[in-house]
């Protein structure tokens, strides 16, 4: 009976002691180190969230860590390539964070089209499913600025080169992403955000991260109600929410806010 009684409180000492990891997800010509670069990773830090290392898509560079503390990774994903590519190779790196921490919780934060590609990844299925996802200025209905930057690089010959040569490297990059920028564009029918966002989501937690803009209507890129997956039709009231006027790249302010929400949780 006293050895039944001291496994058991092993067992829930060894419970205890499961910490959380956090895998961070970049947006849309964004990288791993877009968290370092804007001091979110600080914050972390600052908080003793443990830096895990970076999973690209050839495997993981990893950091020492102590397997008890919370920990972070930052992903590398083909940002140019389309939402379904860039989640198939999330998924994959989610599997190789899952057999390295097993047991532990996985929180999910995606920063713009990287909320997105988190849904996306979490709608295919064949990963353990996260304790939470965040977002932040996410477009999950989509934006017109990806109309926009579609319009502005579907030009014939010689229109094209002319505005290459006169925009330089943006214009090809812009071109050689028609295929996220296509999936971004705002949800109608027949479109892939009008698929994902009907699609079954697990039960977890969602925190959606909002830049209302200086007039609440949302920041240079995404609008606000884009941002808010509450107006997503397959997750309608089951989103938290947090709202701040400021731009939309990520900013040390979205590391102090990540700090109290992964402390919620």
């Amino acid at each position: 009976m006293k050895r039944l009684i001291l496994s058991l409180v092993l067992s829930l000492t060894s419970l205890q002691l499961f910490a959380d990891v956090a895998v961070l997800i970049h947006g849309y010509l964004g990288s791993a180190h877009s968290w370092q670069q804007s001091g979110v990773n600080a914050a972390l830090v600052g908080q003793g969230w443990q830096p895990a290392g970076i999973i690209t898509p050839r495997g993981l560079l990893p950091a020492p860590v102590d397997a008890a503390a919370n920990k972070f990774y930052s992903v590398e994903l083909p940002s140019m390539g389309p939402v379904g590519l860039q989640a198939d190779v999330l998924r994959g790196m989610l599997d190789l964070v899952s057999q390295r921490h097993p047991g532990e919780s996985v929180v999910l934060i995606g920063h713009s089209a990287g909320g997105v590609v988190a849904r996306m990844a979490l709608v295919q299925g064949g990963i353990n499913p996260p304790k939470a996802l965040i977002t932040i200025a996410s477009p999950h209905l989509g934006t017109l600025r990806a109309v926009e930057a579609l319009d502005e690089t579907d030009d014939p010959f010689p229109i094209s080169t002319i505005k290459e040569f006169f925009s330089g490297e943006l214009y090809d990059v812009v071109r050689d992403s028609w295929a996220v920028l296509l999936d971004l564009v705002p949800e109608r029918p027949g479109n892939l955000l009008f698929w994902l966002n009907r699609q079954p989501h697990p039960p977890i937690r969602y925190v959606s991260i909002v830049r209302t803009g200086p007039i609440g209507m949302g920041d240079e890129l995404v609008p606000a109600f884009s941002q808010d997956m509450n107006n997503i039709h397959a997750l309608s009231g089951q989103s938290e929410i947090r709202l701040y006027s400021v731009s939309h790249a990520l900013q040390p302010l979205d590391g102090r806010v990540l700090v109290e929400l992964l402390a919620e949780m």
